[in-house]
């Protein structure tokens, strides 16, 4: 895959500076946006809260009560997604997350943040999660919570990658048909577009899960 973009990278890695440029965006715009919030909500922000609400209702029932805390992070992390998948759309531009390295990365801090936040709620007995009912069965029950918890990250990482870069892979081979593969190219596109939010609800609902199974009341 062609690797250079139209934007400065400063010798890195195209993919790691634009997951850099995306971050700076989200901060930015994060800034712009402290205090602008009207008492009174027009169109824009009405449409934003009922968005928030939707989402908030969807971390209560998936996280419990205990994970409204988390949303920022949850939300942080669902428009991360979504913009690194939506650049491939900007010719001269790529989607970060079409490389492995970015996914993985964003797999190991969902990974992290989980038994970090089990720690922070739980202490010490948030373990007891990794032991099963019963103290006798841990010697069975560890090793299969070990291979569980560890396979998150990969699974978490490969699906994100897996579909950016089959959908950036296909509409590479469709270009190089045109004229004759403009049909095809439209409804791949389309899909496209369905696959950069679909990628990111499903990468913050299972991190949403796996937090979530982190707050749960250790017995």
């Amino acid at each position: 895959m062609h690797e250079s973009i139209i934007l400065p990278t400063f010798g890195l890695h195209a993919h790691t500076a634009l997951l850099i440029y995306t971050l700076i965006v989200l901060v930015v715009f994060a800034v712009l946006l402290k205090g602008k919030f009207a008492l009174v909500p027009g169109k824009i922000q009405s449409m934003l809260e009922l968005g928030v609400e939707l989402f908030m209702g969807l971390v209560e029932e998936t996280m419990g009560h205990r994970g409204k805390k988390y949303v920022p992070f949850i939300l942080t992390l669902a428009f991360l997604i979504l913009i690194c998948n939506a650049l491939s759309f900007i010719p001269g531009l790529m989607a970060p997350t079409a490389n492995f390295n970015t996914t993985m990365g964003l797999g190991l801090t969902v990974f992290f943040a989980t038994h970090i936040i089990g720690v922070k709620e739980h202490g010490l007995k948030y373990f007891k999660h990794f032991i099963g009912p019963a103290w006798w069965l841990a010697p069975l029950i560890i090793p299969i919570e070990l291979i569980g918890h560890l396979a998150r990250p990969i699974s978490l990482s490969l699906r994100l990658f897996g579909n950016i870069m089959g959908h950036e892979q296909i509409v590479g081979v469709f270009l190089i048909m045109m004229p004759f593969a403009y049909p095809l190219l439209v409804v791949s596109t389309l899909l496209g577009v369905l696959v950069v939010f679909l990628q990111s609800f499903i990468f913050s609902l299972l991190a949403m899960m796996y937090i979530g199974g982190a707050l749960e009341e250790i017995h």
